[in-house]
């Protein structure tokens, strides 16, 4: 039964008509109380105050005595200003536990984006330099949301717009001809390319020559020169075979690694158009969309040399996607600090006269810096994800060999748990927030953790292993309160995964899971869940087996792997 439109049904029809809304409305105004014994579901009747010329309380009194309860519901009571309605827990546990079994692996995603594409653009690996602790946000940002958004009915598109573009790959190619060697470089990889780049602006700093030669070979680069391009090309080969262990290690994978460097010739469109519209104006030598009316600097699109700029990509980038995908939204997983140079283009896009602008979003997100400060590649300060990733395996692999020292595949466990916590910790709070990245703070695993969660799943798992619910259940023997909180719990997590693709915010995936696990947890030591009455334990052993399956959907829609043991 979905209690929610049923009771949005019988409020609508008891409201008297100066007072009347559409029951989709309603639906829409019906919350959770703050105590779960006040009741399931809350009407707030503030709203009818004016077309009632009445106090609120006094409306909610009328409407709780004149509402006819729908089957399943088993009353209704004041609260105020508030009607609250309290569901039959045997009802309420079938309905939940029934759907469930019936959706299986699809509990809490839906058909909404049935046919329809979702361009997510996330990661923006850097060529010749590796991934560091500052992709982790957008990484595993993108990967749930590109998680979320197929569960909920879309093809999601996944896009690593690789920086592969501009005067540091002329400095990298300077640096290699100067003081690197291809046997170096093959044998350390993407951290030979780094000590380069390192060592180019220490050299540069005395030596303006430097940067003068790095942008000679970078127009070599444009001019399609062999040699420049087979050097560019490997640096750009070494750094994809590096970025891709860590991925594979993360779960992650991507649709498309087009990069800036894949737009050289698809930018004369966008200048060509801006030029048909009249959007193009000359300012000190620079070709620019003039954005003063919207209160925005302007949008550069070719600087006084000629030479294209992030945005004109960008907008290049943008026309492909939608030609080449028709995305229904384009997702743009950056830190905040790009918020003026999304709107800017978005707007220059809008401008073109595509109604699709709309369509684009910027999932911002907050910056990771250390405890010095900003993280620097050219300075030498990156903290490497791979090692951050690498020291949270050890850490689980310690915990498990001295308390789960005979458990099978260990090694594999020990990865999926830490590699588990560190996106976790990525995802359990809202997007926009800066972190201050310690090593303390990330390997910590105490409290509302990914291993937490994991274990959860595991102990759901062992229950089950002992037995399995039979024949038919007795939801009436699921009516206790830990039995009634964890059912609520997973009553709730198809309205989280919801209102995360809506919002772009994973981490509602993550504090539904959560809830879930705090509910179980206490049922599990509150209540014996192997009771000696066939009837109870059976009921038990079938809500066991919904947590650990709600529990097993959600930890994937976030890049969690649900260990069985642990």
């Amino acid at each position: 039964m979905d209690f929610r439109n049923l009771i949005a049904a019988a409020v609508a029809a008891a409201l008297p008509a100066p007072a009347q809304l559409p029951a989709e409305e309603i639906a829409g105004m019906l919350e959770t109380p703050p105590n779960p014994e006040l009741g399931d579901f809350a009407f707030p009747c503030f709203k009818l105050a004016k077309a009632l010329r009445k106090a609120p309380p006094l409306i909610a009194a009328d409407l709780a005595a004149a509402v006819k309860l729908p089957e399943g519901v088993e009353k209704a009571v004041t609260a105020g200003a508030y009607v609250n309605f309290t569901l039959d827990r045997a009802a309420q546990a079938r309905a939940v536990l029934e759907r469930i079994d019936r959706e299986g692996s699809r509990y809490g995603g839906s058909d909404i984006g049935a046919g329809r594409n979702v361009c997510i653009d996330y990661s923006s690996v850097n060529i010749a330099k590796p991934l560091h602790i500052g992709h982790l946000p957008s990484t595993v940002i993108g990967n749930a949301l590109y998680r979320i958004y197929n569960h909920m009915g879309y093809h999601s598109v996944g896009i690593n717009h690789l920086g592969d573009w501009g005067t540091q790959f002329g400095k990298m190619i300077y640096a290699y001809k100067a003081w690197g060697d291809r046997e170096t470089i093959e044998r350390g990889g993407v951290d030979e390319l780094v000590k380069l780049y390192v060592r180019f602006h220490q050299e540069a700093e005395n030596d303006e020559s430097l940067n003068e030669a790095a942008r000679a070979w970078f127009k070599r680069i444009e001019d399609n020169d062999p040699e420049a391009m087979a050097l560019f090309n490997w640096f750009k080969e070494i750094t994809l075979t590096e970025v891709q262990r860590v991925f594979d290690l993360m779960g992650i994978r991507f649709d498309s690694y087009a990069g800036e460097s894949f737009y050289n010739d698809k930018m004369d469109r966008v200048v060509d158009e801006l030029k048909e519209r009249g959007l193009l104006k000359l300012d000190q030598g620079a070709q620019i969309v003039d954005l003063s009316e919207y209160k925005m600097p302007p949008c550069i699109i070719l600087r006084s040399d000629g030479a294209t700029l992030y945005a004109t990509r960008d907008i290049a980038a943008a026309l492909y996607r939608k030609d080449t995908y028709d995305f229904a939204k384009c997702l743009y997983v950056v830190a905040y600090q790009q918020d003026l140079h999304f709107r800017q283009w978005f707007k220059v896009v809008e401008l073109m006269g595509y109604d699709w602008a709309k369509d684009l979003k910027h999932v911002a997100f907050g910056m990771v810096s250390g405890t010095e400060g900003a993280f620097s590649t050219r300075k030498g300060n990156m903290v490497k994800l791979r090692d951050v990733l690498q020291a949270a395996i050890d850490k689980t692999g310690a915990i498990m060999a001295e308390k789960s020292p005979n458990l099978e595949n260990r090694e594999e466990v020990a990865r999926e748990v830490g590699v588990g916590a560190l996106v976790w910790n990525s995802l359990y709070n809202g997007r926009i927030k800066d972190v201050v990245f310690d090593w303390d703070t990330v390997l910590n695993f105490d409290g509302e953790t990914g291993p937490y969660a994991q274990y959860t799943h595991a102990r759901a798992c062992s229950v089950l292993r002992k037995a399995q619910p039979e024949g038919e259940i007795d939801y009436g023997a699921l009516t206790d309160a830990e039995s009634r909180a964890l059912i609520a719990a997973l009553a709730a997590f198809p309205d989280a995964v919801a209102e995360a693709m809506e919002k772009n915010e994973p981490y509602l995936v993550s504090r539904a899971v959560m809830a879930i696990c705090q509910t179980f947890n206490r049922f599990y030591y509150e209540r014996r869940i192997m009771a000696d009455e066939a009837n109870v334990r059976n009921a038990r052993l079938k809500l066991t087996d919904a947590a650990r399956r709600v529990i097993a959907i959600g930890l994937d829609l976030v890049g969690l792997k649900a260990p069985e043991r642990m």
